[in-house]
């Protein structure tokens, strides 16, 4: 069975950064598709960042040059580290990994805020 457990969410101000973490257990997180995904109040989920199991990464025009995905196979971990946040960046950040099907995580609630 797989799981993804996310963490490292919070509240922090403008400016600041965030170092969010996918636990995945159930499979190796090199052969998953992985992504973080946000949903603020009021809005759609949107894509944030993907890698994949070749280790190429794209990202939402929103968070290009600021977010970076990233993921540890010794550790089974893919994290997304949040830099330069804006008050947009609002949101509660969910991990999703791709195989055979779709696994999301719980989310992790990312409130930025002076």
């Amino acid at each position: 069975q797989v799981q993804l457990v996310e963490s490292g969410g919070g509240l922090v101000q403008p400016g600041g950064s965030l170092r969010l973490s996918c636990a995945v257990s159930g499979t190796s997180v090199r052969f998953l598709y992985m992504g973080w995904y946000r949903q603020a109040p009021g809005k759609q989920r949107e894509l944030v960042a993907t890698i994949i199991s070749g280790g190429n990464t794209n990202y939402a025009d929103s968070v290009k040059g600021r977010f970076t995905i990233s993921r540890d196979n010794a550790k089974n971990t893919v994290y997304l580290e949040m830099n330069s946040l804006k008050l947009e960046d609002t949101a509660v950040y969910y991990c999703k990994g791709s195989q055979t099907g779709n696994y999301w995580g719980q989310g992790t609630q990312v409130t930025v805020s002076s």
